[in-house]
């Protein structure tokens, strides 16, 4: 063997640990999830655990982490998209920042409804915009539908988020899929006259609102509720022992739902281990922990719910495709303008 041969021999011998290395490190997938770090963090750890693919998280509000993606572009090291609302997800979609998945597993373990049609995005949980109130006020058999809240027998009774909470508009949005816009438009103007204050505040705040009498009803999202029945701060739990939980539409179409939902972006540079951690999310064992962790609902039919949902029983959901919220979204936004609700 040529001296030079034996120096590019020595070299490759050299060189072998670290090549090895960096094959091994090659298994990452970058997620730029919309969730706290708290509530999806220890999942994912999991999955690096039972694969050996590393995640390397980024936590940002939904929106910021959207526009981050679009500013980005071809050059984002994102893999995964993770966010709250379908309104999002369908938003990320029409700006081609995430690209299809066809996954026989995802195909199977997802309801139709709770994904995306061409596969651009998967639902992972599920959560409920409720009517939450006062038992010792609001007898429960009063309590019927969204629909029902404009009626004028709920004059200054009613607390609820902003216009710009796109839960609001989500729910909205359900409406005029539903019931069409001219319906909808004078729905949010009775509901506005039932307004007991100014929107303002966050889901926890109209539950607190409702415990002290500031109002006697409020719309908010069950894992809220559930997030305070169990949390640290003794005034949440006192708070929300104070509220009961009503399922809406239970004789017609069901409770609006919306979801927590994932998609993989148009740069990911890691797409087979972005599918893996996909699949994950819709396992069993991932969506017992998730839903348990987040007081959310499972969307994969079969999984058990935890404890604390398991006491408002059982209830109908919305069955509505969750892209018509992102359809109607721009719509919704402005009929609300028109109606006043601030």
């Amino acid at each position: 063997m040529s001296s030079n041969m034996r120096r590019l021999f020595c070299t490759i011998l050299l060189l072998s640990p670290l090549l090895l290395s960096s094959i091994a490190n090659s298994a990452e997938v970058n997620v730029y999830s919309a969730r706290k770090e708290a509530l999806i963090k220890p999942l994912l750890k999991r999955f690096t655990e039972e694969t050996g693919i590393k995640v390397n998280l980024v936590t940002g509000k939904a929106d910021a982490l959207i526009k981050r993606l679009e500013v980005e572009g071809k050059n984002s090291p994102a893999d995964v998209l993770l966010t709250v609302d379908a309104a999002r997800l369908h938003r990320a979609k029409q700006q081609n920042l995430l690209q299809k998945v066809h996954s026989d597993y995802l195909s199977k373990h997802v309801p139709q409804n709770y994904r995306d049609d061409e596969g651009y995005w998967y639902g992972l949980s599920l959560r409920s915009r409720v009517i939450v109130y006062s038992p010792e006020r609001v007898p429960g058999k009063q309590l019927s539908s969204y629909e029902d809240l404009a009626d004028p027998k709920w004059q200054k009774k009613l607390c609820v988020r902003s216009s710009s909470n796109v839960y609001n508009q989500s729910l909205v949005a359900s409406l005029i899929a539903h019931n069409g816009a001219e319906a909808t438009e004078k729905w949010a103007k009775g509901l506005v006259n039932n307004f007991a204050r100014s929107p303002k505040g966050g889901d926890r705040d109209q539950v607190k609102a409702v415990a002290v009498g500031q109002c006697d009803l409020a719309l908010v999202n069950t894992y809220y509720v559930g997030g305070m029945l169990e949390s640290k701060v003794e005034a949440e739990k006192k708070a929300a022992s104070k509220v009961s939980v009503f399922w809406p539409n239970q004789s017609s179409r069901g409770a609006h739902v919306n979801l927590s939902g994932i998609g993989i972006t148009q740069s990911a540079q890691h797409k087979k281990e972005a599918i893996k951690l996909l699949e994950y999310l819709v396992s069993d064992a991932a969506q017992t922990w998730y839903a348990k962790a987040n007081y959310e609902y499972p969307v994969v039919a079969g999984v058990a719910n935890s404890a604390l949902l398991k006491q408002w029983g059982e209830f109908k959901p919305d069955a509505i495709n969750m892209d018509l919220l992102g359809k109607y979204n721009a719509e919704a936004v402005l009929l609300m303008d028109r109606a006043g609700w601030k």
